[in-house]
């Protein structure tokens, strides 16, 4: 059974098991009567081949509490386009394929471009923040949830969890975060493990008491790629364009919304999907990449709260770092040891070395370029500066439908 704790900051979702999964939808489909949700999926165009994506529209196919399912496809040729509106058409949800290199996405790009708001760059990013700006412009429903496409572990009481605190009427947080336990064969989530969760201990020692801190570390899993909002909390958030993603869109709900509006919540026991490379010989790939964007978001937030960032600081955090991670090695390895799991220590001490670097990196990267923040206009002014672009945008794929007629 999982604990019942509950931090001061946020409510806590438990998955404590009682309610059954005919139960759980039934009361979602009795709100859906009165709330439309949409589900958010940002796609690359390889994961229709992938192990995950082909069982996610399997379980969707039985999901009736769903108004809208949205597909942010990145990488995709017109003949990924074409398969893409034959895979998702067995859905019995309105289904929108967004083609984000196809002919009208690359339109809005290119207006966006000429008025110096956004230019085509890809990733999951700004496929979110695309998709979100669909869902804006064609208007029909209250609330989003988003989860990533190569979820192994994937099945509808995940989902439902998911959407549990922000469709129901009686709950109604405006933003619910996931989490899970990342384990297979043995304990995953390196960087949520290895990185997060000892660079918020060590930067606690620099600056103690912090309130973004605070709000970091009160998250069982903040590196989830599963979350579930108001859509209304769209339009105001600016969606980091990097591999801080997750981190950033924190910072943005940090910023924008009470803390009674939050929560997070278990969505599942066990929870696999896709591991990354740690990259260590381009750290501009895989977990590394990832690192140095993180540890960039954060640095970047904190200096918005009045922090001082400075050379020596970000020298001292980086070895309090490598200090606080090697105290997490041990747990680990005693968390592993109790439950039976192998634990690799040596693997997890260089890929503590390499996040080490990473972090130097990130740090040198903020201090020479301070004034660049990648973070993507809010829809509010995209919509200032282009006002007929919702229209725009909710057309967009049908155009690229009839396109190919």
């Amino acid at each position: 059974m999982a604990d019942f704790y509950q931090h001061r900051l946020f409510t806590t979702l438990h998955r404590l098991e009682r309610l059954n999964l005919e139960e759980l939808e039934a009361s979602l489909e009795r709100a859906a009567s009165r709330r439309r949700m949409a589900l958010l999926l940002p796609s690359l165009a390889s994961e229709m081949d992938g192990p995950a994506l082909p069982g996610i529209i399997e379980n969707l196919r039985h999901v009736r509490y769903l108004h809208r399912v949205v597909v942010a496809l990145d990488r995709a040729t017109a003949e990924d386009y074409r398969r893409a509106l034959e895979f998702f058409s067995v859905l019995p949800q309105e289904v929108n394929i967004l083609w984000l290199d196809g002919p009208s996405a690359l339109e809005i790009f290119g207006r966006l471009e000429q008025a110096g708001l956004v230019r085509r760059e890809g990733g999951k990013g700004q496929a979110v923040w695309f998709a979100l700006g669909f869902l804006l412009g064609i208007g029909d429903c209250n609330a989003v949830a988003l989860h990533d496409c190569d979820v192994v572990t994937y099945d509808r009481y995940l989902l439902a969890r998911l959407c549990f605190p922000v469709l129901r009427l009686d709950v109604d947080f405006k933003y619910a975060k996931a989490y899970y336990a990342r384990i297979s064969d043995r304990l995953n989530g390196r960087v949520t493990r290895l990185f997060m969760y000892p660079i918020l201990t060590a930067l606690a020692e620099f600056f103690p008491g912090q309130p973004f801190l605070e709000f970091l570390g009160a998250f069982r899993y903040p590196l989830s790629g599963e979350m579930a909002m108001h859509l209304d909390v769209a339009r105001h958030i600016r969606v980091p364009s990097d591999w801080g993603l997750e981190v950033g869109l924190l910072a943005e709900v940090y910023r924008n919304l009470s803390t009674k509006e939050i929560c997070q919540v278990d969505i599942a026991g066990r929870y696999d999907h896709k591991h990354q490379a740690l990259s260590t010989e381009d750290p501009e790939q895989g977990l590394m990449r990832m690192v140095k964007d993180i540890t960039g978001t954060i640095l970047r937030t904190l200096a918005g709260e009045g922090a001082r960032i400075s050379p020596s600081l970000v020298a001292s955090l980086q070895a309090a770092y490598t200090r606080t991670a090697q105290d997490y090695i041990e747990r680990y390895a005693q968390d592993s040891a109790i439950n039976g799991y192998p634990y690799d220590r040596d693997l997890e001490e260089r890929t503590v070395e390499a996040f080490a670097l990473a972090i130097q990196m990130a740090g040198d990267h903020y201090l020479q370029n301070l004034l660049h923040v990648p973070l993507l206009p809010n829809w509010n002014r995209v919509e200032s500066a282009l006002p007929d672009i919702p229209e725009a945008m909710a057309i967009l794929p049908y155009k690229d439908r009839r396109g190919l007629e």
